[in-house]
């Protein structure tokens, strides 16, 4: 009720209030150290339905997570059953189809939301929170420490984004005067109601978060399913949302392996399903849905490096970057790079990045294990690409060494294969060059001035089109470029990168009527709304009206 919402929103701001003041120790809601992983007993994760955590001894089986990093077992996840989704579809069946809250429906809450996300983000910027979260990707996901603090600091930037008001604007309408007097059309963003969120394990919190809060902004009841191998930063986060004064009863958390989760799909009246991950994932569940999802899935991204030359030194800093960091395993990782020849004749381009490439260590996490492909795997692929005529290893191409990764994960050293465009523009050849590896990995090729519409045809020939970049001053070039691309985030001009979903602007695919953004109010709106038109129609009669005759 709007009464129940508004004394524990007055108890949550009381009780941030004394975390912010030093009173109280910032991390009193959460239930684990990261740094304290792999102790005995095993820590163990937990469900979250119907408004209350699923206590460990009611809990069917668990399974047991290996240290990314040692081999060495490191937590307790829920393995649920399908004997154990009666509570979580019973749950999603309580929800109407009109939401939570909607425009004419408890709209108190969007100011609620709004001052949740505002605690949460007060609590980010406590130190101890912030290096608390940092230290939790890490151990689930192993990127470096830069990389992992800025996950949680661009979460952070996006509940700070909607804090206060913002949240109900977001539920801004249109309005339109109508045919006469007493008629006025208003569309309203209206809610689906019953939602699943499915996130995938490279981004452990700001995927998820800035997804998930979308959702409950827009008045949506969710089921939040994150990956396995890194749920413990969500089940933490949700936990401090709940001290933050987030309803208990509107996000419900589920721990399973994927043909589970499948049966739940298939159980509940999810209105939407969102969806961040594979393509052959994402495939199945449109069609699992009806094709009621929105997709943010593969990206086989491409990097133009044009013919004006400059800044030499920067552009293969950032050029590493977005092939390398994290382990290469962000969807907008840098998966070809098409150098023109002016870079390799005039700065020799493949040296610098071969040398860049070398700077990074499994000491520091600048390369860490692959949670999804494996060492032979990747090694199949390159030996495959040798294959091609001319092709050749540029750098790396072999596995790492001297490290306790278990292998089950990946652990290979950046790679970067040459393959000439004429070859990798042959069909035979083709879809084995844009086959993306979720690792450190890319295709590099060049092409001369008069070959920019060989670069046009290969970019019109891949199958997805998330993030691209132009890396170049010249105006023509890059109009010629974009004016002939579709890819959803383009970065252009020198500084141009293909990684980066900041919380200050759209991320996400175009070309799919199926494309889910992220991070924006246009995404959110887009994802987690629909519209609905209201037409008032009050009158008055005109006194001389007579009515006609049936038509």
């Amino acid at each position: 009720s709007s009464s129940s919402s508004s004394s524990s929103s007055s108890a949550a701001t009381k009780s941030v209030s004394k975390i912010t003041a030093g009173d109280v120790d910032p991390l009193v809601w959460a239930t684990m150290d990261p740094d304290d992983l792999g102790g005995t007993p095993l820590v163990q994760l937990q469900n979250f339905v119907q408004g209350r955590w699923v206590k460990s001894s009611e809990q069917e089986r668990f399974r047991t997570l290996p240290d990314p990093l040692t081999g060495r077992p490191m937590l307790q996840v829920p393995d649920t059953t399908v004997e154990e989704l009666t509570p979580y579809v019973e749950s999603m069946q309580a929800c109407p189809k009109s939401g939570l809250h909607n425009p004419f429906k408890q709209p108190d809450r969007y100011l609620l939301y709004g001052q949740v996300s505002r605690r949460l983000a007060e609590l980010l910027y406590q130190p101890k929170v912030l290096d608390y979260f940092t230290r939790a990707i890490q151990r689930v996901c192993p990127k470096s420490k830069t990389q992992a603090e800025g996950e949680v600091k661009v979460t952070r930037a996006f509940l700070e984004n909607f804090s206060g008001d913002q949240v109900r604007f977001l539920a801004t309408g249109t309005h339109s005067p109508g045919d006469h007097l007493g008629q006025m059309s208003t569309g309203y963003r209206w809610p689906f109601g019953p939602v699943a969120l499915i996130c995938p394990f490279n981004f452990p919190m700001e995927i998820p978060v800035l997804q998930l809060m979308g959702a409950l902004f827009m008045g949506n009841k969710v089921l939040l399913k994150p990956d396995q191998r890194v749920s413990m930063v969500m089940e933490q986060f949700l936990r401090m949302m709940h001290y933050c004064g987030a309803p208990l009863h509107d996000v419900d958390l589920l721990q399973a392996e994927g043909p589970v989760t499948n049966e739940l799909i298939k159980r509940a009246p999810f209105r939407l399903t969102q969806f961040t991950g594979s393509s052959t994932v994402a495939e199945h569940l449109a069609t699992q849905t009806g094709g009621r999802v929105r997709l943010e899935d593969a990206g086989f991204d491409w990097k133009i490096l044009g013919p004006d030359v400059t800044d030499v030194e920067y552009v293969a800093w950032q050029s590493d970057q977005d092939a390398y960091a994290c382990t290469g395993q962000k969807c907008s990782a840098q998966s070809i790079l098409f150098v023109h020849q002016n870079w390799v004749q005039q700065a020799n381009i493949y040296d610098r990045l071969r040398d860049i490439a070398a700077r990074r260590s499994l000491r520091n996490l600048t390369i860490g294990p692959l949670l999804s492909v494996s060492t032979d795997r990747f090694m199949n692929h390159i030996d495959s690409l040798l294959a091609i005529p001319g092709a050749r290893v540029l750098w790396g191409g072999q596995p790492l060494k001297n490290h306790c990764i278990p292998s089950e994960y990946g652990a290979v050293e950046p790679t970067a294969v040459f393959v000439p465009l004429s070859q990798l523009l042959r069909p035979d050849y083709f879809e084995l060059c844009c086959t993306e590896i979720f690792g450190p990995f890319q295709i590099i090729t060049e092409y001369q001035d008069n070959q920019t519409h060989l670069l046009l045809e290969a970019c019109e020939r891949m199958s997805h089109h998330l993030t691209a970049a132009i890396v170049s001053n010249d105006p023509q070039f890059v109009n010629e470029i974009l004016g002939s691309t579709v890819n959803g985030t383009t970065y252009t001009g020198i500084r141009g990168r293909t990684t980066g979903a900041p919380q200050n602007h759209w991320f996400g695919p175009t070309g799919d009527p199926r494309a889910a953004g992220i991070g924006t109010a246009d995404a959110i709106r887009l994802v987690w709304s629909s519209h609905r038109e209201v037409i008032l129609d009050q009158g008055p009669v005109p006194a001389k009206w007579i009515q006609p005759p049936p038509s």
